[in-house]
């Protein structure tokens, strides 16, 4: 880490808002930055998919800018774009949906970001997983609302137990954070959970928060439970996603949060005064990939498994390694020796062997023996890191 980005996350200079101090240098950016100093690193550490978007979806984006598609949208987004996610997720999850209940964001980030600041207050208590995605923690904090953690746990595949969260909830309980599949752990809720958890929630005027970005990564023939299907309205859930991950256009910049009527009302409002519009001729991008077919996504999710596949064989022969079987995403989050530091060991790892992944507790406090491995790099790459990880592991004492 440079000076500079001490001085920035550290410092208590008091032209800074206060605020900033509750965002964590991140965990992930430290290991890439060190990484990228070096020579013939491997990386199993990037959250992003290595396949090359359709060529439809490209042609589409193209088509755009050649069409001089590339001023302001309204407000909400591109109106092509909201008719055609109302109608791709209300048939997916067999529920009426329109227009207004959708809001086109810059990237689901900035979905996450509008869900959590625009509900996290003082007083305000949100339940999050740990571990879970970054994000969450430090924009509820920013906004002076609490975070209660549910921690989960490696011997049962980091399933979220739904009487857990629900013995959690309080009358200061104001939402409740869901990612499913998750990241770091890929772990997919089953539908009885998410059932449970928004039923309890709703009957208690709390918000579901539901980050559903690889919601097209689900493997084993599996049926994916999102809140849009478990929930009897939509006045107490928000359940954002985006194109980055099911088509590969992580750099297009292009996500979406759905909700009630009213609620995406009020997030216009503060769209525009955040990042105005999302991306416009990738929004069209949007349209053609929503009407493209499956084939992409179908061939995707076979890469995807034969990577998991070996993954999981790989780690399990690997020393001082326990995995599972992750349903979803492109992550695995094993575990080390109970009391071993999973930070000590990334940073050694890949500055001995060149091998990048990222530390269990960039996620967390509850699981800062673990590693992250994503395996959206090629099935070559991910044999290669661990011809590297090994050996390496072989000689460690840790136990």
């Amino acid at each position: 880490m440079s000076e500079l980005d001490i001085d920035f996350y550290e410092s208590e200079d008091p032209i800074w808002n206060p605020a900033l101090m509750a965002i964590p240098t991140p965990g992930i950016r430290k290991m890439v930055n060190l990484a990228a100093t070096m020579d013939d690193v491997i990386h199993l550490s990037i959250g992003q998919p290595d396949l090359p978007p359709p060529k439809h979806v490209i042609d589409a984006t193209v088509n755009a800018l050649h069409a001089n598609q590339t001023g302001y949208t309204m407000d909400a987004g591109l109106p092509e774009l909201l008719d055609a996610l109302a109608e791709y997720y209300g048939a997916r999850y067999s529920r009426k949906l329109t227009a207004e209940n959708i809001i086109i964001t810059t990237g689901a980030t900035e979905a996450v970001y509008l869900a959590l600041t625009a509900t996290s207050a003082p007083g305000r208590e949100f339940i999050v997983p740990d571990p879970s995605f970054m994000l969450y923690a430090p924009l509820i904090r920013m906004n002076g609302g609490t975070v209660k953690y549910i921690p989960t746990r490696p011997e049962n595949n980091h399933q979220l137990d739904p009487q857990e969260v629900i013995d959690a909830m309080d009358m200061n309980t104001y939402g409740i954070v869901l990612n499913s599949p998750s990241n770091p752990t890929g772990t997919i809720y089953p539908r009885e959970t998410v059932e449970a958890i928004v039923e309890e929630a709703a009957y208690r005027g709390i918000y579901v928060i539901s980050d559903e970005v690889y919601d097209h990564l689900v493997y084993d023939g599996k049926t994916y439970p999102s809140v849009l299907s478990c929930c009897s309205d939509l006045d107490h859930v928000m359940v954002i996603s985006s194109f980055s991950k099911t088509f590969s256009m992580a750099g297009m910049r292009v996500g979406w949060l759905i909700a009630s009527q009213g609620a995406i009302k009020k997030l216009r409002r503060y769209h525009m005064f955040t990042t105005t519009v999302a991306n416009t001729p990738c929004q069209w991008a949007g349209v053609a990939a929503l009407k493209g077919g499956n084939q992409f996504i179908d061939d995707m999710l076979a890469e995807y498994t034969r990577r998991r596949n070996r993954l999981v064989q790989l780690v399990d022969e690997t020393p001082y390694l326990r995995g599972y079987r992750p349903e979803g995403a492109f992550y695995l989050f094993p575990s080390l020796p109970e009391g071993i530091n999973g930070s000590n060991v990334a940073l050694r790892m890949l500055k001995e062997t060149g091998v990048c992944t990222i530390a269990g507790d960039t996620f967390g406090d509850a699981c800062s023996n673990a590693l992250r491995i994503s395996y959206s790099t090629s099935l070559p790459q991910i044999e290669r890191a661990f011809e590297r990880i090994i050996p390496w592991m072989e000689k460690q004492e840790f136990e």
